[in-house]
């Protein structure tokens, strides 16, 4: 009878089981012992923020051995929702030096009013950053950059008997750099302007990938905002009212996009004539709030502990 339930059991469990899978034991090679924990080591912060590429970050700021404690300058480019920021900037050990900047935000000042993140605007910013910084060191006159046919590809070339051009190298972050990308309009901004950045035209704006040839053309209108210009005149005549929200910055800056051509010549001039920051004079608010109670000095103190004494005993 022993027996009889036995099978018994072992045929309930074997019916139970019956189209299930078979577990597989897992191999001891894929579990992760302490020993893998003890040893895990972290990335860097901004590497886990996912904000720095340091495979870039290594070569753009390692410099020769033989150049001793000469600086190694990158020309930085980022972007925001609203916003395209251009500095210079070298690394120390301490961390990184910012010696001069530039952004899109600034350029109202010199007669763009809106359409602050598009290809003219970083075009624009690049040129600031650039004059801004040979103006800081003395450089603006000997290298002027480039002021015609900015569609060309241009280099700037040492002056006999003069300083060399400021040279630093293009940092473009995370952002992808195809052709026409807006990175590179800020690099021919800052070329423009008389700073020595090694490139190639193969990724500005206009460049042909089948006959591998630049068309001046079509980057200067680029440059210029000639492909908004016409955009907002092809919209205005078809879409009125797409045309009216899309362009509403424009519009309530009373900045029409349609004639933005002629105005970025005007814009490019004011930033070459005076591109210098002018620091604002900051001063205390009259009505400043403070929190923090004041601090007592000692016989202030004491006459307040004379006072809380002399309250008691009148109470008293």
């Amino acid at each position: 009878g022993q027996l009889f339930q036995r099978r018994q059991r072992h045929d309930q469990r074997h019916l139970l089981n019956m189209g299930k899978r078979k577990a597989k034991k897992r191999s001891n090679s894929t579990l992760k012992t302490t020993s893998y924990f003890k040893r895990f080591q972290v990335k860097f912060a901004r590497r886990r923020e996912g904000k720095t590429d340091y495979y870039a970050r290594q070569r753009l700021t390692l410099q020769d051995k033989n150049k001793y404690n000469s600086k190694k300058y990158r020309f930085s480019v980022r972007f925001t929702n609203r916003d395209v920021i251009c500095q210079v900037i070298y690394a120390t050990i301490q961390g990184d030096v910012t010696i001069c900047s530039a952004y899109s935000h600034e350029l109202p000042k010199f007669g763009m009013k809106a359409g602050l993140t598009n290809y003219a605007a970083t075009y624009a910013t690049g040129l600031l950053c650039a004059r801004r910084l040979l103006t800081k060191y003395g450089l603006d006159e000997t290298y002027e950059g480039n002021t015609e046919n900015l569609g060309d590809d241009y280099h700037v070339e040492a002056a006999a008997d003069e300083r060399r051009p400021f040279k630093c190298f293009l940092d473009t972050g995370l952002v992808r750099t195809s052709t026409g990308s807006r990175v590179f309009a800020a690099l021919k901004g800052a070329v423009d302007g008389g700073l020595d950045i090694p490139h190639n035209d193969k990724r500005y704006a206009g460049y042909d990938l089948q006959d591998k040839s630049l068309d001046p053309d079509t980057l200067e209108r680029y440059i210029k905002g000639g492909v908004v210009a016409e955009y907002a005149e092809e919209m205005a005549d078809e879409e009125p009212e797409k045309y009216a929200e899309h362009f509403a910055k424009y519009i309530a800056e009373d900045f029409e996009p349609v004639d933005l051509e002629e105005a970025m010549e005007g814009v490019l001039d004011a930033i070459r004539e005076d591109p210098v920051h002018v620091k604002k004079a900051r001063s205390k608010p009259a009505d400043a709030k403070s929190w923090k109670p004041k601090k007592l000095t000692y016989d202030e103190r004491k006459a307040n502990l004379k006072a809380k004494l002399e309250a008691i005993v009148a109470d008293a």
